[in-house]
């Protein structure tokens, strides 16, 4: 009888042995799956956005958006940078008006002549400027700053585009009135901006370089 028990004890252990392991809720499959990281999924499905619909962004979406970027590293943690947020129709108008005067007569000119033109921020309903004081890191921190709004955007479902290409305007006399309006501090400088909106497109996406990556031994 004892040796009976023992037999059976074994058998059961084998048997435990060839069985897949299963995850919490008793499913095989659910354990040997790879984990999905919603971190790296967002950054992979992140996209330029070019085309919006009109609605701008609601501000307690911004707020979310913002908070993300104002927690990315920086040298020192000296947070040299600042942040201002158009969601104006009136100015963005105003602004793409005043930048078609500077494009007169240029290559440029053909580009606000398309029909699908709709302001100077790639159509963009709500724009964020970033600004930095001129430093030995702060190009990179700001960097780092537009980095982590737009990976927060499209987490929330909003699309966005990181631009330096407008910053231009803002050194011409009709530029001169809407950069003042921002209300930069003194000694900071504009870097760069960002539309964003509801994506009115789904571009696919550009083939990345991974040659550029080396394992040095």
């Amino acid at each position: 009888m004892k040796r009976l028990l023992v037999i059976t004890a074994l058998t059961a252990l084998a048997a435990a042995g060839c069985q897949s392991p299963q995850g919490a809720d008793g499913n095989a499959a659910a354990a040997t799956a790879p984990q999905q990281n919603q971190v790296i999924e967002t950054i992979m499905a992140r996209r330029s956005i070019r085309a919006y619909k009109p609605d701008p962004v609601p501000h307690e979406v911004l707020d979310k958006i913002l908070e993300c970027g104002i927690n990315a590293p920086n040298g020192m943690n000296a947070q040299q940078w600042e942040v201002r947020v158009v969601d104006s129709k009136e100015w963005l108008d105003n602004a793409t008006a005043a930048y078609k005067q500077t494009v007169a007569g240029t290559p440029a000119e053909k580009s606000v002549a398309d029909p699908k033109f709709v302001n100077m921020f790639r159509n963009a309903p709500t724009v964020v400027f970033i600004a930095h004081k001129p430093g030995h890191c702060t190009q990179v921190d700001c960097g780092l700053m537009a980095g982590n709004m737009v990976t927060a955007a499209q987490s929330l479902g909003i699309g966005s585009v990181c631009m330096m290409g407008p910053l231009g305007f803002f050194a011409t006399a009709q530029g001169k009135p809407f950069l003042e309006s921002l209300e930069l501090s003194q000694g900071y400088e504009l870097l760069l901006c960002i539309g964003m909106g509801y994506a009115d497109e789904q571009p696919e996406a550009k083939p990345r370089n991974r040659n550029v990556i080396k394992y040095i031994k």
